[in-house]
């Protein structure tokens, strides 16, 4: 008889189960939370920064009494074992440590690998860096989201500064790495400038091997032939040696140079750099944002991170805090929705999907793509007595909806509807101390 009870209770809760009824969650003793960043390797001087980022924000929450009173523990994976490895490692932590929520990752092609497996999984994967803008255009996720702008906002921002603050060049070159980023950056790039600048001529088209430590060729080329314009959107010990090759053979001379990564690079560049390049932080992310950095809790997050690192914090830090602040207020968000329940993956995946957060810029306001609206800005670099090495000057912050695809469109096909009147909006623009 007891066999029987036992057997249709079983059944029931089965039966509960199909039809879609979801039960309160216990509340863990920790929120473990897996996070990849290069650890080693060339992407390391985005990753180093990005970990440290999140040991100083996890101990601050976790000191304030976590997320409703349960505390974060990280996991961290190094990205910079390779794409095997990193899947593998993925896996384990999810599958062997029970975590249910992950940071993946910097790299856009780690980013490919990762969503489907988080979907499968059905873990909760925060696309903390990477700017891929392909995944969430071509795939419908519930679990994958972004917390902060993909390439289109931030090379159709890019566009806009240049076109505002220089809008005369007639012909532009590019030296981008050859691999996905820079390719597919360097299309939107074109198709937005030509759909906004139809006039100016392309003269020269360079993809130097990913990881290059000679520019020769493609400097005494750019010498040759002269454009207005010289665009980059490489990013770390690539763009470092680029620009000063560069520096080298007199190019910062002849050329306006437009640097869309090179927020990260100004530290370590120091004076090579002159003035007046063209530079972008990959969203509204500077330690001397002009209308954060005199905020309190910016200016202690720069101070502790300087006391930890030795160095400000650069773009991937700011995205650190953006992706576990997200994640904090999607927790909060799908309590709220529930009753103040401890919320399953499912809810808080939800909720990641309509949230609006801040962290040391302005707000970030996700889409129903998993895609966060992140406001770009862009300066000038200019030499002060203050710091060794160039700060931003004639900033623009361009607000994130009048640079990002629409939901359901794809990137390389929007830009090219984009219309001159993106160039009249009205922009303040800030001086450097």
């Amino acid at each position: 008889m007891k066999m029987k009870i036992a057997k249709k209770a079983t059944v029931l809760l089965s039966a509960l189960m199909l039809s879609g009824l979801t039960f309160a969650q216990q509340k863990p003793a920790e929120i473990k939370v897996g996070i990849t960043t290069f650890m080693s390797g060339p992407a390391s001087v985005f990753g180093v920064p990005a970990k440290a980022a999140a040991e100083l924000m996890i101990d601050d929450i976790n000191a304030k009494g976590g997320i409703a009173g349960v505390k974060i523990s990280p996991v961290f994976i190094d990205e910079g074992l390779g794409g095997d490895k990193l899947l593998s490692e993925y896996r384990r932590v999810v599958q062997d440590q029970g975590v249910r929520t992950m940071f993946s990752a910097i790299s856009s092609g780690n980013c490919n690998i990762v969503a489907p497996v988080a979907e499968d999984l059905k873990v909760l994967n925060v696309m903390w860096d990477c700017g891929t803008e392909k995944l969430l255009e071509e795939k419908k996720f519930r679990y994958v989201v972004r917390t902060q702008a993909n390439a289109t906002t931030e090379m159709v921002a890019t566009v806009v500064y240049l076109l505002k603050t220089n809008p005369n060049f007639k012909t532009i070159a590019v030296v981008n790495q050859d691999y996905a980023w820079g390719r597919d950056s360097w299309e939107i790039f074109r198709n937005t400038l030509m759909a906004l600048k139809p006039d100016v001529k392309v003269v020269g088209e360079f993809f130097p091997k990913f990881g290059a430590a000679d520019f020769s060729t493609e400097v005494s080329r750019l010498s040759a032939l002269k454009p207005d314009v010289i665009l980059s959107t490489s990013w770390g010990g690539d763009l470092d040696t680029f620009v000063r090759q560069s520096a080298q053979r007199g190019l910062f001379k002849q050329s306006k140079f437009v640097l869309p990564l090179a927020e990260s690079s100004l530290e370590r560049l120091g004076t090579t750099l002159p003035d007046g390049v063209i530079v972008g932080a990959r969203g509204d992310h500077y330690f001397l944002h002009p209308e954060t950095k005199d905020d309190a809790s910016h200016k202690q997050f720069v101070q502790k991170f300087k006391a930890k690192t030795d160095a400000y914090p650069i773009y991937s830090v700011y995205h650190m805090v953006q992706a576990i602040t997200g994640l904090k207020a999607g927790y909060e968000q799908a309590m709220k929705a529930n009753g103040g329940k401890w919320p399953s993956t499912e809810e808080v995946a939800d909720a990641m999907h309509t949230v609006e957060f801040k962290g040391f810029g302005r707000p970030v306001k996700m889409r129903a793509d998993g895609q966060g609206l992140e406001d770009q800005l862009l300066g000038v670099t200019k030499k002060t007595a203050k710091y060794p090495f160039p700060v931003m000057d004639q900033m623009m912050i361009i607000p994130a909806d009048t640079a990002t695809t629409p939901v359901g469109q794809k990137s390389p096909d929007w830009v090219k509807t984009i219309k001159t009147d993106l160039l009249d909006q009205k922009l303040k623009t800030y001086s450097a101390n």
